[in-house]
């Protein structure tokens, strides 16, 4: 019913594709360690200008009239919450934006400048308030903790022991605010807000898709709809649902088939045990988009270009090492001959 919002994401679709082939190139031209020392000097400029523009906003907030849904540098006002936006525009996006970084601080906290990261990654997710985003962020590091050698995961405990003891310290020193006691209420509010009004959403996107189940309602078309019947344009806040009811059984069919591909691709590499950064950040994402709309993201097509890179890389290790394993093994041939 509503073909130019499916004209403009599909638009947006091909800009990101053609943004993802640029950054697999470039990538592919630097050797991994450079691509992970650029990850974690992304992470920490990231959340650390995020947090001087939370503090700056706090202040700014103080001296104005109290209202909702008010931004001020990088602090947003949510229900007397002083939400953590940082460098972008909503809360519940940061921790998204956050996910790779807090993945790859969290398996490589050897040395003090990936330690110092994951504090900062810690403080900003954390203030933020994000339910969804921050449980996802529990689950990652319990599922890191269960994968990783039993030395590993004592290392990581007491290290995120002593990180979370100095975040807590930073946020009743410098925030001068209980956060514990927000994040109780923030908790409690679950069960009243009902997620923020997701299960609603959620219900009308199943009503959707039962309309149409083949194809859909069509793409992007799930915000024009509410517009149309309920008075107000809101995203579903759950990826699946929004494909399901926008294009049907085909779309989702085709977008689970891509995700168990990556999945495959995860564990065929083995790069849950080598490098734990990247499958976990792919879990933290599948888990934060049952609760927020991103089927275009250009953070997530930016992960798969990194990982992408990487398994060329892998693959053009081994095509060498099997190269040099014949070249040695006809050495030995023809030395015996000999």
């Amino acid at each position: 019913m509503y073909p130019l919002a499916s004209i403009r994401i599909t638009l947006g679709i091909v800009l990101l594709l053609f943004c993802y082939f640029i950054l697999k190139s470039i990538l592919s031209q630097y050797s991994e360690h450079a691509i992970q020392k650029a990850i974690a000097e992304a992470g920490l400029l990231f959340n650390a200008v995020s947090l001087v523009l939370y503090v700056i906003g706090l202040k700014s907030l103080a001296s104005q009239e109290q209202g909702e849904m008010i931004s001020s540098y990088g602090v947003l006002l949510d229900r007397e919450y002083p939400r953590l936006i940082g460098l972008l525009e909503d809360p519940n996006l940061y921790i998204f934006y956050n996910t790779l970084f807090i993945a790859y601080f969290l398996t490589n906290m050897k040395s003090w400048r990936n330690k110092a990261g994951f504090l900062l990654c810690l403080v900003t997710s954390i203030l933020t308030f994000s339910r969804g985003g921050l449980l996802a962020m529990i689950l990652m590091v319990l599922l890191y903790l269960v994968i990783s050698s039993p030395a590993t995961r004592w290392k990581t405990l007491v290290t995120i022991g002593g990180v979370c003891s100095a975040a807590g310290y930073m946020t009743a020193s410098i925030m001068k605010f209980d956060i514990g006691q927000m994040l109780e209420a923030r908790i409690e509010d679950f069960s009243s807000d009902g997620g923020s009004g997701r299960f609603e959403l959620w219900s009308r996107a199943w009503e959707y898709f039962l309309s149409n189940p083949l194809m859909g309602i069509g793409a992007d078309n799930f915000i024009e709809y509410n517009k149309v019947y309920y008075g107000e344009g809101l995203y579903t806040h759950n990826t699946f649902l929004q494909i399901l009811s926008e294009s049907g059984l085909l779309g989702f069919s085709l977008y689970f088939t891509f995700l168990l591909l990556v999945v495959i691709q995860l564990m065929n590499r083995r790069l849950m045990k080598e490098k734990p950064y990247l499958f976990l950040s792919f879990i933290a994402f599948f888990l934060q988009i049952m609760s927020l709309s991103l089927i275009i993201n250009e953070v997530f097509f930016l992960y798969l270009a990194i990982l992408s890179a990487i398994l060329q890389k892998e693959e053009r290790k081994q095509l060498t090492t099997k190269q040099e394993g014949k070249e040695i093994h006809k050495h030995e041939c023809l030395v015996n001959d000999g």
